[in-house]
């Protein structure tokens, strides 16, 4: 895929199967649900990045997507996991925000044109090959002008969950785009497996933050 980061392994990862999340949110074992949303993407929105029509790609159980139509925001949440969709909308129920979620391929977008795609621990989990086929939907769903936020576990940290290093986002953010910033920062997750809570020295259901990649991309 071009440009790696120096002297780093080749990236032979492959990218999970649906089943897999499915399983994770039925079974309530997604250390990526933390039950409220991630500081980085709350500063974000503080910091005044999140603008105009938004889509929350891999919304999972739809933290973000209830923050921002709570906070005014004309967004929508999506993901390919219907168990991750019933567990949004009834968190939406729950806390009387009337949300949209839909259950949708964020590998196929389709002509779109949002203002703001926001990011959350959804690029990290794919491989090369489906990186690529997930930057080219960000970019037909993305109006000109619109920024797309990506929050991903950084190769920097502890093997928590699937990661990235610098290259392989500047490598996806590359023809197309404008990078505008790529920095550290963290993403918080919750001790869900013995080997991890061994590892952090952590208790299980600890949550713990994690280096984690911001990345603000333009569409020109």
């Amino acid at each position: 895929m071009g440009f790696t980061d120096a002297g780093a392994a080749p990236d032979r990862s492959t990218t999970p199967p649906r089943s897999a999340f499915d399983e994770a949110y039925l079974a309530g074992t997604a250390p990526w649900v933390i039950g409220e949303p991630q500081p980085a993407i709350v500063d974000l929105e503080r910091s005044g990045w999140i603008r105009g029509k938004v889509l929350d790609a891999g919304c999972g159980t739809g933290e973000h997507t209830i923050l921002l139509t709570r906070l005014g925001y004309d967004v929508l949440g999506i993901d390919a996991s219907e168990p991750a969709i019933e567990r949004a909308r009834e968190n939406a129920a729950r806390h009387d925000v009337t949300a949209r979620f839909e259950v949708a391929d964020a590998m196929d977008l389709g002509r779109q044109a949002y203002d703001t795609i926001v990011d959350s621990a959804l690029f990290h989990i794919f491989d090369p090959a489906d990186r690529t086929r997930y930057v080219r939907s960000l970019h037909r769903a993305c109006r000109p002008g619109g920024r797309v936020h990506v929050l991903a576990l950084s190769d920097t940290g502890p093997r928590f969950g699937p990661q990235v290093g610098e290259g392989a986002i500047r490598t996806a953010f590359g023809d197309g785009w404008e990078l505008e910033d790529l920095q550290l920062r963290e993403y918080r997750g919750v001790v869900r497996n013995p080997t991890h809570a061994a590892e952090l020295d952590r208790r299980m259901g600890d949550l713990v933050d994690l280096p984690a990649w911001l990345a603000r991309a333009r569409r020109p």
